[in-house]
This record gives structure tokens, C-alpha cells and sequence, in this order.
């Protein structure tokens, strides 16, 4: 029998283990924890030229790569980096469990990732859609010509979901080989164990462009899906999140305003545009509401550049066009939010 005067310690104790599991996460502070370590450590996938992948100097980068970049400019006003190398799936349980901080790494933005893994999207920095890679000798000029065709998938992404959702719709019958990661079912692919490839056409144009016998194969022109991709970090972090939309954001709004990383500096000395002077640290403290130094945006365009310096450094040499991922004014879906 519990004696009454410990029911309230016995309380207590209960109360404490109920909520040992979340008190890291409800009392999460990403931006104390980067610091006090001295850098960011950041989860990248090796997505290929373009994305993710090591230069001729043996240096990682790419657009996925220049994510991690902007994080660490804005926090450290130097790109103090650690790059984890994770795939689609082992990305999400790295951040889950604070082997990242961030996870920049071209994940789609959907409900169930977004609702049921204790994750948060910051923005969205790339507009895609999903496609297929066919052989010409195939003559496959529509999805549809692909009626009973077999698929090589990395398994465990939206693209398995995509592709039954469509051919449920069509009342079209296909089969599907699934692999741990793409780079796996891109060599099934040439080995010529499948009729098609399917990923995002981004993704699909990186691989082509690293085939030898890239002549032989072409990109369907149709999409069967929306793919919004974006940066994930842990739920009830406000402060984190913030900081990395707004990073992402303060490379768009320099795109808008005409800032470069070849101009910033005379940008910042003569421009009297005040959201110009808010943007690059000249007028006001909008950094420090987030923590950080007013430079954090004017240290995002000098180390890494806007949101088109980052394109035409990496994804222009492969080919890829703009196309939804222009400015607003230009015809894009890529709002710059006002910095105000």
C-alpha cells in the first residue's frame, strides 16, 4: 500500500517520465546548438552533377550543397559546414534524431511527410515534377505509350505513389522494380532491366548528363506529378525554422531587387532603397529578431549569391531551364516574401 504523503512524489516522477521523450524537442534550440558546436551540420545526398557531388577539386557542391552553404553564411557569416551523407529515406531519421540540423536535400513537400514525422518544411526552393527516361529505340512518346512497362524506382519515395496513382487512373497495368536508391536503379536502368526510369525530370537531366551513351535516351515531356521541394528541420523549433525560410528567402529577394555576388558590396554601399538596406544590414535590426547578426543576409550573397547566382553556377551547365522556378514577374511560381 502507497502511503498518502507520497502520492504527490510518486506524481511527480510519473509526470517526469511521460515527458523525458519530448523534452529535447519541446525545449529544441537549433541555433544555440550550432553554434555552441562551431558549425552546421547539414545532410546532403549524392543527387549527381547539378545537386550534390564532389568537383575536380574534390570539393562537394551543387544546388543542394549551396543550401547548406546560405545556413551556415547566415549563422557563422562563414560556410562552417559538416556535409552528412544521407539518402531519401535515412535523411528524414538523421534529422529526426539530431544527427542534422537541416535537411536541404530535395524532398517533396506532402501531407503525410509534413503531419506525421515530427518535421517542418521551410519554404520551397525548387518547383518540380515527376518524369520517365525511355530509350529512343522504344518509340515511347507518351506516359501513356508505357502501358505494361516495367519501372526501376528508388524505393520508400513519393514516386512509387505517384506512379499507382496515375496508372490506377489510367486503367493501365505496369510493374514496378524498386531499389534502395536511385544510383541503384539508374544502373538496373542500364543494365536494361526496366522500360523506363522514373524520377524527378531535374533529377533524371543530372543522371543523362553523366551517361556515356545519354544520345541513346530521351525525357518524356509529360509529368505525372507536383513535386514542391524544400529544407526540412524538427517541429517546435519556431526559431530555426525562421531562420532557415528567410535565408532561403533573402537569395530570392536579392534575385528581385537585381543583387548579385558580383554587386553586393557597391549594392550595399550606394543603393537607397530602404528594403535593399534592410536586406544587406544597412538600415535597422532585423537580424537580431532571429538571433543572429544584421549582416546574416549580406553574408548570404557575398559567400553564396541569390537565388540565381545559385542556379547559373549549377544547374544552367546541365542544361536545366527555369521554367517554374522563375521570378513571379518573369512568368515563375518564386515569390520573394517582403522583408519589412
Amino acid at each position: 500500500m502507497i502511503r498518502q504523503r507520497a502520492l504527490p512524489r510518486l506524481a511527480a516522477l510519473l509526470l517526469a517520465f511521460i515527458a523525458a521523450p519530448f523534452a529535447g524537442t519541446l525545449g529544441a534550440d537549433t541555433l544555440d546548438e550550432v553554434r555552441q558546436r562551431g558549425y552546421l551540420k547539414c545532410g546532403i545526398t549524392e543527387s549527381g552533377v547539378g545537386f550534390s557531388y564532389l568537383d575536380a577539386n574534390g570539393q562537394r557542391a551543387g544546388f543542394e550543397v549551396d543550401h547548406c552553404k546560405t545556413i551556415a553564411a547566415a549563422v557563422f557569416g562563414e560556410l562552417k559546414v559538416e556535409y552528412v551523407l544521407a539518402t531519401p529515406q535515412t535523411g528524414f531519421t538523421l534529422l529526426q534524431s539530431g544527427a542534422i540540423d537541416l535537411f536541404p536535400a530535395g524532398a517533396t513537400w506532402s501531407y503525410l511527410r509534413d503531419t506525421s514525422l515530427g518535421l517542418d518544411y521551410a519554404g520551397i526552393y525548387f518547383y518540380d515534377g515527376q518524369g520517365f527516361m525511355v530509350r529512343k529505340r522504344h518509340d515511347v512518346k507518351t506516359v501513356t505509350d508505357l502501358a505494361n512497362a516495367t519501372f526501376c524506382v528508388a524505393q520508400g519515395t513519393t514516386l512509387e505513389q505517384n506512379l499507382a496513382d496515375f496508372f490506377d487512373s489510367e486503367k493501365l497495368d505496369y510493374e514496378l522494380i524498386t531499389f534502395a536508391d536511385t544510383d541503384k536503379a539508374l544502373e538496373a536502368y542500364q543494365a536494361d532491366r526496366c522500360d523506363a526510369l522514373t524520377m524527378q525530370r531535374a533529377a533524371l537531366a543530372t543522371r543523362m548528363s553523366g551517361m556515356a551513351d545519354r544520345d541513346d535516351h530521351h525525357i518524356l515531356d509529360e509529368t505525372i506529378s507536383s513535386e514542391p521541394q524544400g529544407p526540412l528541420v524538427r517541429q517546435n523549433d519556431s526559431r530555426w525554422r525562421d531562420i532557415v525560410w528567410w535565408s532561403f528567402n533573402a537569395r530570392l529577394l536579392a534575385e528581385l531587387h537585381g543583387i548579385s555576388q558580383a554587386n553586393v558590396e557597391r549594392v550595399r554601399a550606394e543603393s537607397g532603397n530602404r528594403e535593399v538596406q534592410r536586406l544587406l544590414g544597412v538600415y535597422g535590426d532585423f537580424g537580431q529578431v532571429m538571433g543572429l547578426d544584421n549582416d546574416w543576409a549580406y553574408d548570404i550573397i557575398r559567400l553564396v549569391g541569390s537565388y540565381a547566382d545559385v542556379w547559373d553556377r549549377n544547374l544552367a551547365p546541365i542544361g536545366l531551364q527555369r521554367g517554374p522556378n522563375r521570378l513571379w514577374r518573369d512568368g515563375g511560381l518564386m515569390f520573394a516574401l517582403p522583408f519589412r
